[in-house]
């Protein structure tokens, strides 16, 4: 085994070696402009994105011209709210949201409500799970859209995407989801889906590209760009296109596809079999969200009496995470956790724990007697259940 054991997977994801392999040509021999067309630099470059582009449309039942790519989720999912909210103005102000949502999907809301917008978020129950009725009370007349993550990227909590989307477009608004840690995970698809945001680093591919898929027919989704320049990506992206990632986004997502089920079956074993030596060894062990549908590579675990935080300082072997990256530098507790009722003492008690491609049954081996060694050091002897 190498040390430090890397189990942050839902943090983001080393390139893959085949896709690295594909990536290589567009940083050496075919790193012209894609949007050159006067050249056979730029033809390579641009036929290399169009590859891409039909491969992560096949990952989710797109159309290819259904693709924007942008520089990740974070732009994503910024394009599709502001965008549309700008879009859409004139029949309602309106958003419906979810308070576990990722801080993208908060912060690009709480930007819309300083200027005029009314923002519903809606609460979830013990297991990370949104209520359909909550939803369909939530919309309004007004309602332009609402947005539900497919996957949550503490928990790994799989919301029912498939119903929530039928109760939107009964109620006549538009239906975001951030797929980001569900796309190359688990089957997907955007029959109910009018926006969905994804990015490559999570599934093996380059940091610095995402994708954002815009429906293009039953309804017409419209979108106001919201980076002016050369008209890019049909307009609702501009930039020069990064060409080696957008190719590197397409192999990986090819690369998922094709190991999907397999994958899915050895990762969760995997997190069975680390979670079932946590809960039988350790007294109090709880794992958030384990009654809903879940990822099955993703755990995330309470330890009552040890701070989460000294538990990682402790586990220098192992790669872990209190939370989202995205967060952990605020010392607040999980948003994600305190959403699904647990108080601040058992949120800072929390760890995330995410297997991935090249995890093997040694190192969960190792990680599991590694975290029983030290939570029953750290552990108070007469702590209280939380």
């Amino acid at each position: 085994m190498t040390f430090p054991i890397y189990l942050d997977y839902n943090a983001t994801t080393p390139v893959d070696p085949r896709v690295l392999e594909r990536m290589l040509p567009f940083f050496t021999r075919h790193y012209g402009n894609a949007s050159s067309k006067g050249h056979a630099f730029g033809w390579a470059a641009a036929e290399g994105v169009k590859q891409a582009r039909e491969e992560v449309a096949a990952a989710m039942g797109a159309d290819p011209s259904e693709i924007v790519f942008t520089g990740g989720a974070t732009e994503s999912i910024n394009l599709a709210i502001k965008g549309i909210a700008a879009a859409y103005r004139s029949k309602g102000r309106h958003i419906v949201t979810v308070q576990t949502e990722h801080s993208a999907v908060l912060e690009a809301c709480k930007a819309l409500e300083q200027d005029g917008w009314s923002i519903t978020r809606l609460s979830v129950g013990a297991d990370g799970l949104v209520r359909l009725e909550d939803i369909e009370a939530a919309i309004t007349e007004e309602t332009v859209l609402v947005s539900v993550m497919w996957a949550n990227n503490e928990t790994g909590v799989l919301q029912p995407i498939t119903a929530i989307g039928e109760v939107v477009h009964r109620r006549g608004a538009l239906f975001l989801t951030d797929a980001t840690q569900a796309f190359g995970k688990i089957p997907i698809s955007v029959d109910v889906v009018d926006v969905m945001a994804c990015t490559a680093h999570k599934l093996y591919g380059p940091k610095g590209v995402g994708a954002l898929y815009i429906r293009r027919r039953q309804p017409r989704v419209r979108v106001v760009p919201q980076i002016d320049g050369g008209g890019q990506e049909d307009g609702l992206r501009a930039g020069t296109l990064n060409t080696p990632g957008i190719v590197g986004f397409g192999s990986a997502a090819a690369v998922a596809m094709a190991g999907m089920e397999a994958e899915a079956a050895r990762l969760g074993a995997l997190r069975d079999v680390l979670e079932s030596r946590l809960v039988e060894v350790l007294p109090g062990v709880r794992v958030n969200g384990a009654g809903a549908p879940r990822l099955a590579h993703v755990s995330n675990l309470t330890f009552p009496g040890v701070r989460s935080a000294n538990l990682v300082a402790e586990l220098r072997d192992l790669a872990l995470s209190t939370g989202s990256a995205c967060s952990s530098g605020t010392g607040n507790p999980s948003h994600v956790l305190k959403a699904m009722g647990l108080s601040d003492e058992a949120a800072y008690a929390t760890l995330r724990i995410s297997l991935g491609r090249f995890t093997t049954p040694e190192e969960v081996e190792h990680a599991a007697s590694r975290m029983i060694s030290v939570v029953s050091r750290l552990q108070k002897p007469s702590h209280v259940t939380i």
